[in-house]
């Protein structure tokens, strides 16, 4: 098998990275078929989150992989291997377990990331870039995963990205109920944080996104007002607390509009959060006095303030990963196997037919039918014996030892007489 898993995620590369290499969603299709063609992949999925982009695949050619996607990317080699792991086989079949069930997130836990790869998934299948060996993981995969949070706590000991949010603007503004916020985006990633935020009863909540019904319809659902991304720049000095999520493949807040809602507030403090990757917001931004801005990779350093609690249900979890590992690898090399327990066979029903054949033959003529038998059973021997013993014969000396010790096996011997 050529199973491998190339990646990186937040614990191997910067959001500086890893926005670099990110696919939006709609580019998905494009890439796959991309790969299929330039880096001759048998099969392929990709997995692309603000956390991390990861390949997995069926290639007699790894190398070709990183190529391409250093070229899809235009990023340089030098730039993306120092970040980039490579999983094979085994290995890569227990980092997708562990990615689906939130062992690999910056949220220990958290259950997003099994709704990303399910998108992913299904993406990969509208393309056709599935075959046996993914759809058999995958399948796999989300099956382990449903285990992971049934049978462990791994999801009530989770710390949303939300939460550390609120914590963080906390710390600047005070309460969330004296805080205006503001939702830019309206994805499944801030239906999670209007959820929490709404929890926290702000005085006023608000979602802008570039379709309106969207923002509306999230809006409505906790009581807040919705815009369009065009009315931002009028309406964006009202708020408080800002926290960003779109698929932009640039920011689209930028040091001069965010230079202007600060003359409006008269220089009031404004805490950002960009959970976007690629990043919604400007990295300039942060040089503004009163701005305080935090990237997704500032909240994990909060999470991770209260990850040893959590770690009874990870040891739980990994229990549960490994033994599924075992038994999808068993699956694998009993399928591998089969192919060739088929021509071994068919070969010996050729060898079976032939002897047949001829005692049938021996019989009409009137031979008896105990020389017949005897005659048959010789051929039979024979020709199962003959191949063995012929590369036993013929075997350098130092292969001799090797096929000793194997042909025993294949071929039980008794040690009496």
């Amino acid at each position: 098998m050529q199973l491998f898993s190339f990646g990186l995620n937040y614990q191997s590369a910067p959001v500086e990275i890893r926005e670099r290499i990110a696919f939006p969603e709609s580019s998905l299709s494009v890439a796959l078929r991309d790969l299929s063609v330039q880096a001759e992949v048998e099969e392929s999925a990709i997995i692309s989150t603000c956390n991390r982009t990861e390949i997995y695949c069926r290639t007699e050619n790894p190398p070709a992989v990183v190529d391409w996607l250093c070229r899809f990317h235009q990023v340089s080699a030098e730039q993306l291997l120092p970040h980039l792991y490579q999983l094979h086989d085994e290995d890569a079949v227990a980092h997708a377990f562990r990615v689906a069930s939130g062992m690999n997130s910056m949220v220990l836990g958290e259950a997003q990331i099994l709704g990303q790869v399910k998108q992913a998934v299904r993406i990969a299948g509208e393309t056709g870039s599935l075959g046996w060996l993914l759809n058999k993981l995958f399948q796999q995969t989300f099956a382990v995963a449903k285990e992971v949070r049934t049978q462990t706590g791994i999801g009530a000991q989770s710390v949303s990205l939300a939460a550390a949010a609120i914590r963080m603007s906390s710390r600047v503004l005070g309460a969330v109920p004296k805080l205006n916020v503001l939702l830019v985006g309206a994805g499944e990633m801030m239906e999670l944080v209007a959820t929490h935020v709404a929890a926290h009863t702000p005085r006023s909540l608000a979602v802008t996104n570039r379709t309106l019904e969207r923002a509306t319809q999230l809006a409505e659902r906790y009581g807040g007002n919705a815009f369009t991304l065009a009315e931002m720049p009028r309406e964006m000095a009202k708020f408080d607390m800002v926290i960003s999520c779109t698929g932009a493949p640039l920011p689209i807040i930028g040091k001069g509009l965010m230079e202007s809602v600060l003359r409006q507030r008269r220089y009031r403090p404004v805490v950002m959060i960009d959970l976007a990757v690629p990043r919604d917001i400007e990295t300039e931004v942060s040089q503004l006095e009163n701005v305080f801005l935090y990237t997704i990779d500032d909240l994990g350093k909060i999470i991770e303030e209260g990850r040893e609690a959590r770690q009874t249900a990870a040891t739980e979890a990994e229990t549960i990963i490994s033994d599924q590992v075992n038994i999808f690898m068993n699956w694998l090399r009993n399928r591998e196997v089969v192919p060739v327990i088929k021509q071994l066979r068919g070969h010996a029903e050729s060898y079976r037919q032939l002897e047949l054949e001829r005692a049938r033959k021996l019989l009409a003529r009137g031979d008896k039918p105990e020389d017949v038998i005897e005659a048959l059973s010789q051929g039979l021997m024979n020709k199962f014996l003959h191949h063995p013993t012929q590369l036993l014969q013929q075997a350098a000396p130092d292969e001799q030892p090797q096929l000793i010790q194997l042909l025993p096996r294949l071929f039980p011997v008794s040690n009496e007489g």
